[in-house]
């Protein structure tokens, strides 16, 4: 009888932890679905990052930085002045410039002149030829004087240049450039990060796009603050690289001929609009960012903290 019982008591023991598990397998199953379908519905991701455009500056004209009123990371306004380029050489370029036009107008206007007093004499006095060619004489000067001015505004155009302004509001960002430098044509000195531009692309893998619509509300958390940025949908990428597409010496497809059972779904930039930004939150551009779209219809009120 005491042998029987210890037999019952150890199936019982057995039995109790198979049914326990099947229990909580059974009550997580519509947890998991419904996990499944939020999920489904309001696609997310870690792979974001805070984008903005960058401006870069390089001078029109050459010389030497003989003012540089601004510093590393300082913030800068639209039309502020950036930099000075010694502006002697090209403040001369314009005197003799205004000294060419004027020489160049007397010779014109005294051509012209000579060129009218001809028309006016009659066959006896001159002969056509001479009248065409005085003529042909005042035209050329005119054009000789069209082209002064041309070099006058473009000397003009020059010196203006010596001085250099912001032509957003952003930020100074990797200043390396120094008063006393030498600034070449062309060669960037300065970078300024927009602060009216800034986005956040998020990477949502292939699977999530048919979730996605232009406009819908999105949720943007940056790794170093619990806030969140309001924005939403602005648009979703038509392209991303294909590496199997690259053309060889030939210009025939490069194709892998190695295929892993594995597929890896492929991650599609989806830019998203910035909405509000929270007081406190500083945007970086390349900062860290999870984003989380939500249906088109749903407000941030309504939506989860």
């Amino acid at each position: 009888m005491q042998t029987r019982a210890a037999s019952i008591k150890q199936l019982v023991l057995r039995i109790v932890p198979v049914v326990v598990t099947l229990g909580a397998v059974a009550a997580a199953v519509p947890s998991a679905r419904k996990t499944w379908d939020v999920y489904m519905a309001t696609p997310w991701t870690r792979d974001g990052a805070v984008r903005a455009y960058v401006v870069t500056l390089a001078p029109e004209v050459a010389g030497r930085i003989v003012e540089l009123p601004i510093v590393d990371n300082q913030l800068v306004r639209k039309d502020q002045l950036l930099m000075v380029i010694e502006p002697t050489d090209y403040a001369i370029a314009v005197k003799l410039a205004e000294a060419t036009v004027e020489q160049v107008r007397a010779n014109a206007d005294n051509l012209n002149v000579e060129a009218q007093r001809r028309q006016r004499l009659s066959q006896i006095a001159t002969s056509v030829e001479e009248q065409q060619t005085y003529a042909s004489k005042a035209v050329s000067a005119q054009a000789v004087y069209r082209q002064a001015l041309a070099n006058l505004e473009q000397a003009h155009v020059n010196l203006k240049r010596t001085r250099i302004h912001s032509p957003v509001n952003g930020y100074v960002t990797n200043l390396l450039a120094r008063t006393g430098d030498y600034a070449s044509v062309g060669r960037n000195l300065l970078s300024i990060v927009d602060i009216d531009s800034f986005w956040v692309d998020a990477y949502f893998e292939e699977t999530n796009l048919r979730t996605i619509e232009e406009g819908a509300p999105a949720r943007v958390k940056l790794m170093g603050y619990n806030e969140e940025i309001q924005g939403h949908v602005g648009s979703v990428a038509r392209g991303i690289n294909v590496a199997n597409a690259r053309p060889d010496q030939a210009g025939l497809a490069s194709v892998n001929p190695i295929f892993t059972w594995v597929r890896l779904a492929q991650r599609v930039p989806v830019r998203v609009e910035i909405d509000h930004v929270p007081a406190g939150i500083r945007l970086v551009q390349g900062m860290t960012a999870t984003v989380e779209v939500l249906p088109r219809s749903a407000t941030f009120a309504a939506s989860k903290p």
